[in-house]
Parts: structure tokens; sequence; C-alpha cells
């Protein structure tokens, strides 16, 4: 461990500025390993948007509020999702084939066995 010297002497301020150094450089260091392994390099997205890696699902294909996309269809919606009762669920949905992008449904999904 190297101290400054002022006149043969080490001041107990500059011994705190050095240990502050430190610290923040070790903070800063371990900042930059958690934010390196937390990057994955095989990411890619399906035409869905949803994150894949390999053949799994990194994430759910379907949140409990879903938002329609351009050229879905509440059929589409439903297998991606696994909720057979999108319009039952959806009471706003009048007419199964009115579905705009945009629209907000309510998804619940099912178990499958």
């Amino acid at each position: 461990m190297a101290f400054v010297l002022v006149s043969g002497k080490s001041t107990k301020a500059q011994l705190v500025a050095i240990a502050d150094a430190a610290s923040l450089y070790c903070a800063i260091f371990i900042l930059g390993l958690l934010l390196i392994s937390s990057v994955k390099e095989n990411y890619s997205t399906d035409g869905d948007g949803a994150v894949m890696k390999g053949n799994h699902f990194l994430s759910r294909p379907c949140d409990e509020i879903y938002v329609v996309r351009e050229g879905e269809t509440l059929h589409t919606i439903s297998d991606k999702c696994g909720d057979p009762f999108i319009v039952e669920e959806n009471p706003h949905i009048h007419d199964p084939d009115d579905v705009f992008p945009g629209l907000v449904i309510k998804i619940t999904p099912r178990n499958r066995s």
C-alpha cells in the first residue's frame, strides 16, 4: 500500500481521498463486469417481436393486457397466447372480424396440457 507523504507525514485527509478514489474505481469496475455479463449475444426476434434464444422463449409471448399488432386476428392471437375465450372476456369486441392494430384486449392464458 502506498501512502502519500507530506513533509514526512501522511495526513488523514489524503488517506481518505485515496480510499474514496479506490472505492469509486472498484465500483465502476464491478458495474462494468455486471453489464458485460448481462449482455447476451445469441438473441434474435421472431416475426412477432418475441425475444428468442434457440427454441426457447425468454419472455412470455403475451401479457395480460395485449395490444393488437398489424396483421393479427383474434384467431392468431388466441393460438399465440393460449386463450380460446378472447371474445367472451372482452365485451368491447362486438365483431370478432373487426380487429385493428392498437386495439387493447385482455388475455387469460389457459394451461396447455
